[in-house]
């Protein structure tokens, strides 16, 4: 169990420096919008400063929709679980009505931190510091000799305009995002390319696979290394071997919506595992039957789809040189979750793992060289690179606005 002291000390550590920072430059990044052979990659500043990453999460990750959890994670009535997204701290918990809420994990009072570990918050959420209690919809409930030893009310004082603050928030394929600044584009005209173009997956047919179909991953590199890599299958046959033997290169394709997402699909979707077949999704297309697709959708999740299975990889930067990966494993109804399937979730989790440990590497390499003034943001290749060049182009494009 997390102690509170511990819990304050770690998040003290981890705050950023404040945003936009007027002693940071921004470097030039109309280079990136040349064409595809001319363009040039993201400067080495936007991989190494603390002070980038820090006016990213204002210009940036606040403006859109992020990914920060699975509303899997809290299944009943009072759930909670903490979040940190670049030094803010946030919480979801699931209301009484079912809804999952988002709220600033700070009490209203005295700004106490109200949650510190994942678990059940009880009839309420009770601030540790001086047990002001706030409903799972945000609402102040008590306020504890507020008006003097054994009073719980006081004259004037309005309990309804201190509740929590709420963050805005929507689910999607059990993704919980969150929009920070609140006035973002409405999260359907966020989703709706991708959703539309997997709108042939009922997405209310998924379950989670539990806890043998959870992996993390801590890499030691900026979380955009981690997105550019997912973009493209230019590394597969030198990065990964085992999966370009039978998933070659040419038997995959570009996956390019501007401002949105980015990634490529496979047409040689064909797994082979021992036990019994996993259920597919109903109905699906012919195509889909050997088909896959695995798309970054900016700024942090990487989602992957097949006809039996789908996956979410949300990334955390923790400093511009640390990004945190919680990959989630889903299959279609209840049952995979079985024991007849034990064995077959553990095949395709250590198949994932595999695959995600080989990139670590890459990744890592990728965040040492950009330590070196020998560097200069490299070329994107007019065929190859496609989906990296979409990524830092929206990227740029967010830092400018």
């Amino acid at each position: 169990m997390v102690t509170l002291k511990a819990f304050i000390r770690e998040r003290a550590m981890s705050v950023l420096p404040a945003t936009d920072n007027p002693s940071l430059e921004l470097p030039d990044l109309a280079a990136i919008e040349a064409p595809l052979g001319e363009a040039r990659g993201l400067p080495n500043q936007a991989y190494t400063s603390d002070a980038y990453l820090a006016l990213e999460r204002d210009r940036m990750w606040a403006r859109s929709w992020v990914a920060i959890g699975r509303a899997s994670e809290v299944p009943e009535a009072g759930d909670v679980r903490p979040v940190d997204l670049l030094g803010m701290p946030l919480f979801f918990v699931r209301a009484r009505d079912g809804a999952v809420n988002v709220f600033h994990n700070v009490c209203r009072h005295r700004g106490m931190t109200l949650v510190t570990e994942a678990g059940h918050a009880g009839a309420v959420l009770t601030c540790p510091y001086h047990n002001w209690a706030y409903g799972f919809d945000g609402a102040l409930r008590t306020t504890p000799h507020v008006g003097g030893s054994g009073i719980h009310t006081c004259p004037g004082f309005d309990s309804g305009k201190f509740g929590l603050k709420q963050v805005r928030s929507a689910i999607w394929f059990d993704q919980i995002f969150v929009n920070l600044s609140g006035d973002g584009v409405s999260f359907d005209d966020f989703i709706r390319p991708l959703a539309e173009r997997w709108s042939m997956f009922d997405q209310s047919l998924i379950r989670h696979g539990g806890a043998d179909s959870v992996i993390g991953f801590d890499l030691d590199c900026n979380w955009k290394l981690a997105v550019e890599n997912y973009c493209e299958a230019y590394h597969l046959p030198m990065v990964h071997p085992g999966l370009n033997s039978y998933s070659r290169l040419e038997d995959h394709y570009d996956i390019v919506v501007d401002g949105r997402f980015a990634g490529q699909g496979s047409l040689v979707y064909s797994p082979e595992r021992t036990g019994p077949a996993l259920p597919v999704f109903p109905d699906l297309p012919e195509a889909w039957a050997t088909r896959a697709e695995y798309v970054a959708h900016f700024p942090n999740i990487l989602l992957g789809i097949h006809f039996d299975h789908f996956y979410a990889v949300r990334l955390l930067p923790d400093g511009a040189g640390r990004v945190s990966e919680t990959f989630d494993i889903y299959y279609v109804g209840e049952a995979p979750l079985g024991p007849d399937y034990d064995d077959v979730r553990r095949q395709v989790t250590a198949g994932w793992n595999e695959i995600f440990a080989e990139d670590q590497g890459v990744c890592e390499g990728m965040q040492a060289g950009r330590a070196s003034p020998g560097f200069d943001g490299g070329v994107l290749t007019p065929v190859m690179e496609q989906p990296t060049h979409c990524f830092h182009r929206w990227a740029a494009r967010a830092m400018l606005a």
